[in-house]
């Protein structure tokens, strides 16, 4: 039965349209083996827009009537800065180039990363930020207390976009909507003004991705956001792109890209980083984050995105012909096929409590 809390609490909040057109895949998702390279390209990035000649160009956020730059920037590799003053500098130089959308989470380096990010948008940095960050919290207590400590460490009474963390095991959908689950707390915070937008990440499996937003549905809940690994060796093997790209289109859903170069294991295939943030950058998504722990990085990004052409149908063949027989087995994706990238599960306190401490470490 669908948490009627949650239904209710839906009641009177929901978030303008955007007027964006539906682009052409509105098919359901293709049922064929995910190890099969796609037939055809997937409908071209919609709504973009560049507010001056080689600027980063902004794209529609899904249905929320919101634009943001069509990079992001990676909240994870910014804790990997050399340092805090670093990090700052990561952060004004996307800023200043016109990087607008910002990525984080609650547990990333046990909480630095958000502390570090909030220190450099200070100063009036915020109001030219979108800013989002995740929760590990399956139930209402331990995410609202999660909540809570990333506002504080953001240095900020509002964030833009919250999105459940690591939505990696088919449960985690039943718990979140469960009555007593995170969702609650989320919608209370977006009826408190603490938070904008609601979305999802995942890492795992197309199958959790696609069973979170039926349970969604189930629960008469859409979320603004979706967030998913895309890039030049996905297509190939337990694809986002073919089987839940197309129904995230179809929803109007703010399509979030990640992992665009595999952690840097993309470019064992043969590909250069341009190369496969242009991949990302030509499907139809709203962001593509992207992590940077050096200002060098940045300026990669916002060159990559600035003078972005979309692939051609040749161009996109030819990438995804050179990728192929390195992708079919995953193992260059090891957020798929392993718990290298399963925070959650290293540390399963995570969903329960707010204590951010990374145990796996020691």
């Amino acid at each position: 039965m669908p948490n009627r809390r949650v239904m209710l609490g839906l009641l009177g909040t929901t978030v303008p349209l955007a007027a964006c057109s539906k682009a052409s895949s509105d098919a359901p998702a293709p049922t064929a083996s995910a190890a099969a390279a796609p037939a055809s390209a997937p409908p071209a990035p919609t709504g973009a827009t560049a507010t001056a000649t080689g600027a980063v160009p902004r794209r529609r956020l899904g249905r929320t009537g919101v634009e943001v730059s069509a990079i992001g920037l990676g909240g994870y590799h910014l804790g990997e800065a050399s340092d805090e003053a670093e990090a700052a500098r990561i952060v004004h130089r996307a800023l200043d180039g016109g990087i607008t959308f910002l990525d984080n989470c609650w547990d990333y380096h046990s909480g630095k990363s958000e502390a570090w990010m909030g220190k450099a948008l200070e100063g009036g940095k915020r109001q030219s930020a979108f800013l989002m960050t995740k929760m590990d919290g399956r139930t209402k207590k331990a995410c609202t207390e999660q909540l809570e400590q990333s506002l504080k460490r953001l240095r900020t009474d509002h964030i833009d976009l919250v999105q459940m963390h690591e939505v990696i095991r088919m449960e985690d959908a039943e718990k979140i909507f469960a009555a007593g689950g995170a969702m609650e707390a989320l919608i209370e915070a977006r009826k408190a003004g603490k938070i904008r937008f609601i979305g999802f990440t995942g890492h795992k499996s197309p199958a959790i991705h696609l069973h979170m937003i039926d349970e969604a549905e189930k629960n008469y809940f859409d979320f603004d956001t979706v967030q998913m690994p895309l890039n030049v060796l996905d297509a190939h093997y337990e694809s986002f792109e073919q089987r839940v790209l197309p129904r995230l289109v179809q929803k109007q859903i703010g399509v979030l890209g990640m992992k665009s170069i595999c952690s840097g294991k993309a470019l064992d295939a043969g590909v250069t980083a341009e190369e496969c943030l242009r991949y990302a950058l030509s499907l139809p998504t709203s962001v593509v984050i992207t992590g940077c722990e050096k200002v060098e990085r940045v300026d990669q990004a916002i060159r990559v995105a600035s003078t972005f052409q979309p692939l051609s149908p040749a161009e996109r063949e030819q990438l995804l012909a050179r990728t192929a027989p390195h992708a079919g087995s995953g193992k260059l994706e090891p957020f798929k096929t392993s718990d290298k990238h399963d925070g959650t599960a290293k540390n399963p306190h995570w969903l329960t409590t707010a204590d951010a401490t990374d145990k796996s470490k020691g």
